[in-house]
């Protein structure tokens, strides 16, 4: 039973990481943000995202990346949306079919979630220590 406990308290830490205190997400903006569609430059986190159908490819998972390090992520989508990096504020428009890229230097360490405002898909956790 102790197992089942600490697997849940894990699961309920790793789900409000993104929105929560744990990576004081939405009360310190980072620095250095540009939102661009540029392809990604060597040695950046980086994340290809496709959006087909309200599903998500790959799958929502971690993207890993150091302090200091630039991440960029890439998302296409068949439906017009927003993506948003929590934490960092980071937006960009999505219109179908376009990639949109938002690129920033992850200068806070924590779980930051990236997703959709209109559909609210979770795209990725970015986990920067």
């Amino acid at each position: 039973m102790r197992g089942r406990g600490v697997c849940a308290v894990l699961i309920a830490v790793v789900a409000t990481a993104g929105c929560g205190p744990l990576s004081d997400t939405h009360h310190r903006p980072g620095n250095s943000h540009e939102v661009a569609t540029a392809a990604p430059v060597p040695g950046e986190a980086h994340a290809e995202i496709t959006i087909e159908a309200g599903r998500v490819r790959p799958p929502s998972g971690w993207l890993e990346a150091a302090r200091g390090q630039t991440v960029s992520i890439t998302v296409t989508s068949d439906v017009p949306d927003e993506l948003h990096v929590h934490g960092y504020d980071v937006e960009a428009a999505l219109r179908p079919g376009e990639p949109a890229t938002v690129r920033f230097v992850a200068d806070m360490t924590g779980v930051f979630e990236v997703e959709t405002h209109n559909s609210h898909l979770v795209l990725v956790q970015v986990a920067v220590r």
